[in-house]
């Protein structure tokens, strides 16, 4: 989701999103709120975060509280480190409704603080 968001604020930006523990295909949870906000992220492919730790970037951002724990060392060039921490909501229990309404929180959560993201550190230097 939050690669997602981060594409809709600057197409411009190289962007790779990548967890500690990636499933086969995107959450379809995250899909759908996704697309309730006018962002497609059907066609992305979760990755290892292991497959870029050798490349160099501007920023590493974990945002699940657990990526921060067990993220690995980037062994590349890297700017800044950043955590902008979100609870996983593929963690979250109940019916479909209150699932969804989890992954709706969280979404909004990311939006925020994503944005926040952008606005103090890409966009304002640009």
């Amino acid at each position: 989701m939050a690669e997602g968001i981060l594409r809709y604020l600057d197409p411009s930006l190289e962007i790779h999103s990548a967890g500690t523990r990636p499933e086969k295909e995107v959450n379809p949870n995250a899909v759908r709120v996704m697309k309730e906000i006018g962002i497609d992220i059907s066609g992305h492919n979760p990755k290892r975060v292991d497959h870029f730790i050798c490349e160099a970037f501007d920023f590493v951002i974990t945002v699940c509280n657990n990526a921060l724990e067990s993220c690995p060392v980037f062994t590349g060039k890297v700017g800044k480190r950043v955590h902008i921490g979100f609870n996983d909501p593929a963690e979250a229990k109940g019916t479909d409704e209150e699932v969804l309404e989890v992954y709706q929180t969280v979404r909004d959560q990311i939006r925020e603080g994503f944005g926040r993201f952008y606005q103090e550190e890409i966009k304002s230097k640009k």
